[in-house]
């Protein structure tokens, strides 16, 4: 086990993590590991607000752009990856939000193996009756995992379902623990609620400004629609219903900035349930230090 911590800056999307990740880096000799879902894949960069190298200001960046968006995303695949590097780098800041992967990287997650029969069967189910009477099986054989879960979410409901049968095993059995496999401290970046709808607004008007339209053009033609993941992010599906004719470009930006509020409400709330995860406001004048001061206390990792 590495002595040195790993050292996560978390939060909602458009808080700064990125830019605070790349302070800490510079001050204390690190390199930034991606904890972002969206931006392990090639092309997708203003949608999911990838840094340009100008902004990496020199910081190596790593688990950027190595999947094609055909490629269904796996937080097993990651895991390996992030803890490989966890081994080579001296200070490892790991920044993102995706909490699935925060906690694939550092804590003692496992991730059962998949059945494909399983899972087309269980899939042609939800596609034929709905997640509802695949969330009330679920409840019976794994109530603890049903609690977790939203009732409405199929996809996941399929996930649990297939690792019951295909493991024997109860699903909750598999889900996160806060039982780390290497020490680290979390630093949580804290917007108020209005502030960060605000945001999030604007960093969306951003991206449509920057091209996010003609980004999810091209994409198209390199199979993002077929892509189970990446076809699904936030503003790129909202932007291919748009392409598709199904929207106008008025409704395809608004409900961008819709879906992108609530997902960082969601966010928030994945990293709330974390007591390791220090918060700190956003726009403190002297976050940088206060996050140094948090990362040299002793006993923070």
């Amino acid at each position: 086990m590495r002595q040195q911590p790993v050292i996560a800056v978390v939060g909602p999307t458009a808080a700064g993590k990125s830019d605070l990740a790349v302070d800490l880096a510079l001050r204390l000799g690190g390199e930034c590991v991606n904890a972002d879902s969206m931006q392990l894949y090639r092309g997708m960069d203003i949608g999911t607000a990838k840094l340009t190298p100008a902004e990496q200001r020199g910081v190596p960046h790593h688990l950027l752009d190595i999947w094609d968006v055909t490629v269904t995303a796996s937080v097993a695949e990651y895991q390996r990856l992030a803890r490989e590097l966890f081994a080579k780098i001296d200070v490892p800041v790991l920044v993102g939000g995706s909490g699935l992967y925060v906690r694939a990287a550092i804590d003692d997650l496992e991730f059962p193996g998949t059945d494909p029969v399983i899972r087309a069967r269980l899939e042609e189910e939800l596609a034929e009756r709905g997640p509802a009477p695949l969330y009330e099986r679920l409840r019976e054989l794994d109530p603890a995992a049903a609690a977790a879960i939203l009732p409405s979410n199929g996809r996941r409901v399929v996930r649990a379902l297939e690792v019951i049968e295909h493991s024997g095993r109860p699903f909750s059995a598999t889900m996160p623990s806060y039982d780390a496999v290497y020490p680290s401290v979390q630093i949580g970046l804290e917007v108020p609620r209005p502030v960060l709808d605000e945001r999030i607004e604007l960093r969306v008007g951003r991206m449509w400004a920057a091209g996010l339209v003609g980004e999810v053009r091209e994409l198209l033609g390199q199979g993002l629609a077929e892509g189970r993941t990446a076809g699904r992010a936030l503003g790129y599906a909202q932007v291919i219903r748009f392409l598709a004719g199904e929207w106008s470009e008025e409704q395809a930006f608004a409900e961008t900035v819709r879906a992108t509020r609530r997902f960082a409400r969601r966010q928030e709330s994945w990293f709330r349930r974390d007591p390791r995860v220090r918060w700190l406001p956003y726009d403190a004048p002297d976050l940088l230090e206060r996050s140094l001061a948090h990362i040299a206390e002793p006993g923070a990792a």
